[in-house]
C-alpha cells in the first residue's frame, strides 16, 4: 500500500582517502592513487602543484577564464580545495585541515593529497585522528615519500652492502650530534638553512671532514639539481651556489655512488624545454615522448584541423566508396583517417563498407589508425614515408587486373600534389577531395612568444610544413640558439626557406623517430661537454658574446 508520501533520500556517505602524492613526479603515484583520483568528488590539495599533477593523471583540461560576460562552464572532474592556506591566504594548522577534510568528507568521496606519504613527517596522523573523532570513514594509500625518493632519483642509495643503516634527521632544535659520529647514512631533512651548523656539529663529534655530502633539490622533477661536496666545504658550496629549499641533504660514503648511478639528471633532453607546434590532439605521444628523456614539453596549438567550407564533395566521395566506384583509397595523414571515419559514423556505416576496396597508407602512424578501425593497409611505403614514397611504390594501372581504375584521395586542403601527378602517370584516376581544413591557430599568449624569440626554449620538433610555417606566422622564429628538429625533408626545406637552421632530422617521418632523433643529439652534445670538462648546458643557458662582454667591461 502507498501512502503517497515521498521517500526521504538517503544521507550522503562521506569516505576520506588520505593519499601520499610522493614528492613531486606524477609517475611515483600508485595504481590505488590513479583510481581514488578518478572517482573523487573532492580532492583536498596541499601544495600549490597539485591540482595540476591530478589534471594531468586524469586527462582533464586546465580551467579556462570565461570572457567578461559570460558564463562560466562546469569543470570536469573532480571540485579541487586548498588545504595548504586558508581564505586569509595564511597556512592552515593541522587542527584546521583536520576541520576542512572533515567538512566535506562528511558529504562527499574526498582524496586528501599529500605530498609524500601520508604517515611519514606529515600530518596525516592528526587529520585522520579527526575524521575518526567526527565518524568519518577514511584509508590510508601509502606514498612514496621524499626521503628515499629524491636520493634515488640522484642516483645516490641510502644503503649498500658496506652500508646498512640509515638515520633521518630533521634540522632545527637542539640535536645531540654525537650520536651520529659513526659512518651511517644521515638524510637531513629542512637542512639547507642550518647546514653550516649541521655540518660543523658533526666534524666536532667525530665525522671525517672528508665525508661526501649531497643536497639534491625539488627532487624527482624536471627541475633537480645536485650538488656534491664534503662536510668541510659544503656550507660554502650551498651558499656559492645559492641553493634554496626544498632539498634533500645526504651524508655518507655512498653519496661516491652518484658518480656511476646518475641517471635522472644524465637523460639525454633532461630539463630542456622543448616547444611542440601541433594540434592539441596530436601532441599527446610526442609530448609523452620527449618527457621519457628528460624533456619539458610545451604544447603551442598552430593549426586547427575543421571540416571542409563544402562537405558535399566528401559526402559524394563517401556515397561512390559504398557503391564500389573505387579500387583504392589512399590515406596521407592520420587526420584523413579521422575526417572519413567520422562520415561513416554520421552517415551510421561501419568499416565493412571498405569490403573489396585496396587501402593505402603514407606511413606507420597512418596504418596504425587505419588499424584502430579494425582495416588492414594493403599499401605502405617501405622506404620514404611520404607522399613520393607511396608513389614509388604504388603499383600501375593494369586494364586486366584492375576492374577500376580510380582512386579515392581524402587529404587536407594545403596538401601538395605530388600523390594525385603521380598516380595519374601510373594510369590512375584521382578524386582529390578535401577531407579537412588545416586552419592557423590563433597566436600564443605573449610570455610564450616572448620565450620563442628569446631563446628561452632549448628545441622545438616541426612535424609538418604547415607547422614551420604556422609557427612563424603567429609567433615569430625561433631563436639561433634553439634546436631545430623536423620530420623529413620536406619540413627541413620549409625551415630553411624561412631562415632556421636545421639541426635533426628524423631518418623517417615517424613523430617517435622524430624525438629519438632529438635525444640522440642531446645525448652526443652532453658527451662532448663532459668530455671536455665543461659544465653540461642546455641549449637555452647561453652566455654572454664577446663583443656583449667588452661592452659592459
Amino acid at each position: 500500500m502507498t501512502t503517497g508520501k515521498t521517500p526521504d533520500k538517503p544521507t550522503p556517505t562521506g569516505w576520506v582517502s588520505f593519499v601520499g602524492a610522493g614528492p613531486g613526479d606524477p609517475g611515483l603515484l600508485t595504481v590505488r592513487a590513479v583510481e581514488l583520483l578518478r572517482s573523487a568528488e573532492v580532492v583536498v590539495t596541499e601544495a600549490p602543484e597539485h591540482a595540476a599533477m591530478v589534471r594531468t593523471v586524469l586527462g582533464l583540461p586546465e580551467p579556462v577564464e570565461p570572457a567578461e560576460g559570460a558564463e562560466a562552464e562546469v569543470a570536469a572532474g573532480p571540485v579541487f580545495v586548498d588545504g595548504g592556506f586558508g581564505d586569509d591566504g595564511q597556512p592552515l594548522t593541522n587542527a584546521a585541515r583536520g576541520r576542512l577534510v572533515v567538512k566535506h568528507g562528511k558529504k562527499s568521496r574526498v582524496v586528501r593529497l599529500m605530498t609524500g606519504d601520508p604517515f611519514m613527517y606529515a600530518s596525516g596522523p592528526e587529520e585522520a585522528q579527526a575524521c575518526v573523532k567526527a565518524g568519518v570513514g577514511f584509508e590510508i594509500v601509502p606514498g612514496v615519500s621524499a626521503i628515499a625518493a629524491v636520493p634515488a632519483y640522484a642516483g645516490i642509495p641510502l644503503t649498500d652492502k658496506n652500508h646498512r643503516e640509515v638515520a633521518v634527521v630533521t634540522c632545527g632544535g637542539t640535536i645531540d650530534w654525537r650520536q651520529y659520529a659513526d659512518d651511517r647514512t644521515l638524510v637531513l631533512l629542512s637542512g639547507v638553512g642550518a647546514i653550516g651548523e649541521c655540518s660543523k656539529a658533526l666534524i666536532e663529534a667525530g665525522r671525517s671532514p672528508k665525508t661526501p655530502v649531497a643536497v639534491t633539490r625539488v627532487g624527482t622533477t624536471t627541475e633537480q639539481s645536485t650538488l656534491t661536496s664534503t662536510l668541510e666545504n659544503v656550507a660554502a658550496d650551498v651558499r656559492s651556489a645559492r641553493v634554496a629549499p626544498p632539498a634533500i641533504i645526504v651524508i655518507g660514503d655512498v653519496v661516491n655512488l652518484r658518480e656511476t648511478l646518475s641517471w635522472f639528471e644524465t637523460k639525454p633532453l633532461f630539463g630542456w624545454r622543448v616547444l611542440v607546434p601541433r594540434t592539441k590532439e596530436q601532441a599527446g605521444s610526442l609530448s609523452a615522448r620527449l618527457r621519457d628523456f628528460g624533456g619539458v614539453p610545451e604544447e603551442v596549438p598552430t593549426i586547427s584541423v575543421e571540416p571542409p567550407r563544402n562537405p558535399l564533395q566528401m559526402d559524394k566521395a563517401v556515397r561512390g566508396l559504398v557503391e564500389g566506384r573505387y579500387e583504392w583509397i589512399a590515406f596521407t595523414s592520420v587526420n584523413a583517417v579521422k575526417a572519413v571515419r567520422e562520415k561513416f559514423e554520421e552517415y551510421g556505416l561501419d568499416a565493412r563498407s571498405f569490403s573489396g576496396l585496396k587501402i593505402a597508407a603514407v606511413g606507420d602512424k597512418t596504418a596504425e589508425a587505419i588499424a584502430a578501425w579494425g582495416l588492414r593497409a594493403d599499401l605502405v611505403p617501405s622506404g620514404e614515408q611520404s607522399a613520393r614514397g607511396l608513389v614509388d611504390e604504388w603499383p600501375p594501372y593494369d586494364e586486366v587486373l584492375d576492374p577500376i581504375n580510380r582512386v579515392f584521395l581524402p587529404r587536407a586542403d594545403i596538401a601538395t600534389e605530388v600523390l594525385v601527378t603521380g598516380l595519374g602517370e601510373l594510369g590512375w584516376e584521382c578524386d582529390d577531395v578535401t577531407a579537412y581544413r588545416t586552419v592557423r591557430a590563433a597566436p600564443p599568449p605573449a610570455p610564450t612568444r616572448d620565450a620563442i624569440k628569446t631563446g628561452k626554449f632549448d628545441a622545438v620538433v616541426f612535424t609538418s610544413s604547415s607547422t614551420v610555417r604556422n609557427l612563424v606566422g603567429i609567433a615569430g622564429k625561433p631563436h639561433p640558439s634553439t634546436i631545430i628538429a623536423v620530420i623529413g625533408p620536406a619540413t627541413a626545406k620549409t625551415a630553411e626557406e624561412h631562415g632556421l637552421r636545421v639541426d635533426v632530422m628524423a631518418p623517417k617521418p615517424d613523430v617517435d623517430l622524430l624525438v629519438d632523433a632529438l635525444a640522440d643529439f642531446g645525448a652526443a652534445r652532453r658527451a662532448a661537454m663532459v668530455e671536455a670538462g665543461q659544465p653540461v648546458t642546455k641549449p637555452s643557458d647561453r652566455k654572454a658574446s664577446g663583443r656583449r662582454k667588452a661592452a659592459a667591461k
